[in-house]
């Protein structure tokens, strides 16, 4: 006979493994998308990107290891989804690219832009439509243009309605607006930041100590405020979180010399510093103050806008966590990629922190570095690794179908007090 305990774990196990099961159940690999060119040379995906349509996936291959890779060739690939014939090692439109591409990032409106960000330091935009020449602009090498690899790309709207710039983020510790000027066949510098360590603020709860006076802080990770268009943050090589204002009138304290435009400080209060660097930062899409942190602490911080401190940290790897992302219809679902190999899952929603699904173990060798949610079709979840595989991943509906109450929970997680 079983004692009540013995049946409290035999239930506990067969849970579970029902759990494990439906897990497993929620997703399922539609496609593994490679280019072979780039699997030759043992090239990494470093960044993908949905078109505005849902339809076509668009793919960066670069290195994320040690290395100078400045004289490494690249290339950036598309396949289309619903075309007929779909061939999944045979891109439908490959640009090669004379240096690692390192951020990527589709236009909001315009299905075939895409803003690229180089190692070189350069940004560009392609016309996917002009596949014999695509590339539309380019910074080219100015006393503008970054110097040092470029993290991260993102489309900036205007002030004129309907128009776009390209936001670009470095390890130089500058960001920088460009506009598109197709005319002249370059993006040409509209606004300047540069953040520069004793310019940093700091308060009771964090601490950073600058290191010389006149280096910037390395920017490995950038995200915009879909709420509020003055808003943006940064994540940087130290680990130091901090929000941002496009309006910051404070001229920061490093010379302009050469440049077109006078650098501006832009950050106005910091998070608690991460142990190592920010790689990834994405704003809620449900909540004006919420957003998700991750790096190489292994770790996943939900953070609000107006508290220093996390309001909650998820174990996700026991390696680097290259990328996190909310979800575009579950308010209380987001998924971050790992070095390890693996995507993890979250459901805020649920009493346990475990994930909600595990997207494939991987490896080392196979590193998730990359992913991207698809806002038209949201049952959609890309993901790209280091043995230059791009896989498409169909989601089930608990994971993307919005439940009762699920807004007014991450209203309740969001009026948390950090400790």
């Amino acid at each position: 006979m079983f004692t009540d305990e013995a049946v409290d774990s035999v239930s506990i196990q067969s849970l579970w493994r029902i759990s494990q099961q439906s897990a497993q159940e929620s997703v399922s690999c539609l496609h593994c998308l490679q280019h072979p060119g780039a699997q030759e040379r043992d090239l990494h995906v470093t960044s993908v990107s949905w078109s505005c349509t849902g339809s076509v996936i668009a793919c960066a291959y670069g290195r994320i290891d040690d290395g100078d890779w400045s004289t490494e060739r690249s290339c950036v690939c598309t396949w289309n989804l619903d075309r007929r014939g779909l061939n999944p090692k045979q891109a439908d439109l490959v640009i090669d690219v004379p240096t690692a591409v390192t951020a990527l990032c589709c236009h909001p409106n315009q299905p075939a832009l895409i803003a690229g960000g180089l190692y070189s330091g350069e940004v560009v935009v392609w016309d996917t439509s002009q596949t014999q020449d695509p590339l539309l602009v380019q910074t080219g090498m100015s006393a503008d243009s970054h110097k040092e690899p470029v993290y991260q790309v993102a489309w900036v709207p205007l002030q004129k309605k309907g128009e776009f710039g390209v936001l670009s983020a470095s390890s130089g510790g500058r960001v920088l607006l460009w506009m598109v000027d197709s005319d002249k066949g370059r993006l040409v510098l509209n606004a300047a930041y540069a953040l520069v360590p004793q310019q940093v603020p700091h308060n009771s709860s964090t601490s950073f100590k600058a290191r010389g006076s006149s280096s910037t802080v390395g920017i490995t990770s950038l995200a915009l405020s879909p709420w509020d268009s003055d808003t943006f943050l940064v994540g940087s090589e130290g680990g130091l979180l901090l929000r941002c204002s496009f309006n910051s009138q404070t001229m920061a304290a490093v010379s302009s010399e050469g440049q077109s435009v006078t650098l501006k400080a832009p950050a106005v209060f910091p998070f608690r510093p991460c142990s190592g660097p920010v790689h990834s930062i994405h704003c809620s899409p449900f909540h004006r103050n919420l957003f998700v942190s991750a790096g190489t602490d292994g770790l996943a911080h939900l953070h609000s806008l107006l508290q220093a401190n996390p309001l909650l940290s998820l174990r996700v790897s026991d390696g680097y966590v290259f990328q996190v992302q909310w979800s575009p219809t579950r308010p209380l679902v987001f998924a971050a990629a790992t070095g390890q190999g693996d995507v993890q899952i979250f459901d805020l929603g649920h009493r346990s922190l475990r994930p909600a699904a595990t997207i494939e173990q991987g490896g080392a060798d196979q590193a998730a570095t990359c992913l991207a949610f698809n806002c038209q079709n949201t049952h959609l979840l890309a993901v790209g690794k280091t043995d230059g595989t791009v896989s498409v991943w169909q989601l089930s509906h608990d994971l993307t179908e919005q439940r009762h109450r699920e807004s007014s929970q991450l209203e309740q997680i969001a009026n948390q007090v950090a400790e």
